[in-house]
This record gives structure tokens, C-alpha cells and sequence, in this order.
């Protein structure tokens, strides 16, 4: 799995967290689909295998992936479906931020 971990000031857990929650919710991820491991993860990413941890604990308590003993984390078979709206506002803040990147560079907006 790729993740892409930058320096814009988002905590490096949330940006886990959004990246894995994107692909759930989007179908790329589907239900029963293994996780990589914490440790295999934050070895990758070169983060503290906590910072990855944290990151599960919050997609495990909204029930988008689930532990399973001994043979690791998967996506949920129970992940919630969202619907285009609920998928749209999840979208609305990247877009606002990517119109006002554009307009500080001098593009129109048309």
C-alpha cells in the first residue's frame, strides 16, 4: 500500500488515516482486504510504529477496519457505505484548499 506522507502540517497519523479512509470509502479497499502490518508500515514510512498505531485505533473505532487476532488488521466487513453526498463533503476541504493554492498562484478560476 502506498502512502504518501508530507510536510504540510498534518499530523503524520491523520494523514494515515485519511489515505486509508479514502480507500475504504472509495472501493479501492475492499471488506476483508489485510492492512499492512504496524510495524511493516511504519518501517516503510519511516515513522514510529505508534504514530501508526494511533492511526489504526482511530479507523478501528469508526469501524472502518477491524483487528483480528493474531492475523492482523483488515478492512471491516460492516465498513459504513457512503453515499455521493456524505462522499462530497468529505471532498469539500482538499477543494477549498486547492481553489485557494490556485488563486495565491495567480490562476483564474474558470
Amino acid at each position: 500500500m502506498q502512502i504518501h506522507i508530507s510536510s504540510d502540517g498534518a499530523p503524520i497519523y491523520q494523514q494515515i488515516v485519511d489515505q486509508i479512509r479514502f480507500r475504504v470509502v472509495s472501493g479501492v479497499m475492499r471488506p476483508g482486504e489485510e492492512l499492512p502490518t504496524i510495524r511493516g508500515l511504519a518501517e516503510s514510512l519511516r515513522v514510529n510504529p505508534n504514530t501508526v498505531a494511533r492511526a489504526y485505533r482511530e479507523l478501528e473505532h469508526e469501524q472502518l477496519v477491524e483487528k483480528r487476532r493474531t492475523t492482523g488488521t483488515f478492512v471491516s466487513e460492516l465498513a459504513p457505505r457512503h453515499t455521493a453526498s456524505q462522499r462530497r463533503r468529505m471532498m469539500t476541504p482538499h477543494v477549498d484548499k486547492l481553489l485557494t493554492l490556485s488563486r495565491q498562484l495567480g490562476f483564474e478560476l474558470d
